[in-house]
């Protein structure tokens, strides 16, 4: 059993040797553990840091490309080099490493593919009123659109994944796939379970909360896609009731109006009414069409799990 701890770091040169320094030599069940560290385009010495505190491989992305393609980058490199288990680690020491047998304890004993450190929110006093508020809006939103999947911290980065798993997984933003992967986990039959943890005290600035303003609209615009990206039709349907129901009132108020001899005062409303059903028209035609093109994707995202895995099994071989 080869245990994978793969760290996404961004500038993280300060910190990084820290880090590694608390991770395990040896845990029960795992023959091999290496560390694998994604240096998404870091303009310090994370790459060297890396390699100078004894990390077994280090990636490095040529520019940024965000914590969720360095997640998946991570994920393929670790199963290229034989890893049966993978674990998510942040660079900035934010969950303790005691917790790490916890965390693959459920896919060793074949009780889950991927594993969520669910963090206690609301001791966490570093957290802001608006960080829990998203944080609980986050794992609503997973729940709804995974088909009722039971995680309590969706917005976690602590996380343990199987080979199997890993292979189906992918994402479509580049922001984070924390939400994302969870929804995908659920529409596929994915077993997840949640093992609580704690964590350290803050070493840095969040990186993917740069301001509250920020944060509240990259994460709105997540959620957003989310519903897009996985629910077109469904997501498409409502939008065109919203914008055509309006204009069907108008509609319907002109022609009162018209019948009782005064249409030629409101014909506004018939404008109007008739622009926004129209759009209302367009929207659903749009949803039809963007749910065609997710089928597609899902038959893409099936062609790519079977690639990589045929990948995978030359490169071991």
């Amino acid at each position: 059993m080869k245990l994978i701890i793969m760290i996404p770091c961004l500038n993280e040169a300060d910190q990084l040797a820290d880090t590694m320094a608390t991770l395990p030599a040896q845990l029960p069940g795992v023959d091999v553990i290496e560390t694998l560290v994604i240096d998404d385009g870091s303009t310090d010495a994370t790459a060297e840091v890396a390699r100078a505190a004894g990390a077994d491989h280090v990636l490095r992305n040529p520019n940024n490309l965000g914590l969720a393609k360095s997640y998946i980058i991570g994920l393929e490199h670790a199963l290229l080099l034989g890893a049966d288990v993978i674990v998510n680690f942040d660079a900035d020491n934010q969950y303790p490493a005691t917790f790490l047998p916890d965390l693959i304890a459920p896919i060793l004993h074949g009780r889950a593919d991927l594993v969520v450190g669910a963090r206690p929110m609301s001791e966490i006093e570093h957290f802001s009123p608006v960080k829990r508020t998203l944080q609980h809006v986050g794992t609503w939103v997973v729940r709804q659109a995974s088909g009722g999947l039971d995680v309590t911290d969706a917005t976690s980065g602590f996380r343990a994944v199987s080979k199997r798993a890993a292979i189906r997984l992918y994402t479509f933003s580049s922001y984070s796939y924390t939400l994302e992967t969870l929804i995908q986990a659920g529409r596929m039959n994915i077993a997840v379970a949640s093992v609580p943890i704690k964590v350290n005290p803050p070493t840095r600035p969040s990186r993917l909360m740069r301001s509250m303003w920020g944060y509240i609209a990259r994460s709105t615009m997540t959620i957003l896609r989310i519903g897009f990206v996985y629910y077109p039709l469904r997501f498409f349907f409502w939008s065109s009731i919203v914008v055509a129901l309006p204009g069907l009132l108008a509609i319907l108020r002109f022609l009162v109006q018209y019948a009782q001899g005064d249409g030629a005062g409101h014909l506004q409303s018939l404008i109007l009414g008739t622009g926004l059903f129209a759009a209302g028209v367009v929207l659903l035609i749009g949803g039809v069409l963007a749910d065609l093109v997710a089928a597609n994707r899902v038959l893409l995202q099936e062609l790519r799990s079977r690639a990589l895995e045929e990948k995978i099994l030359r490169t071991v071989r």
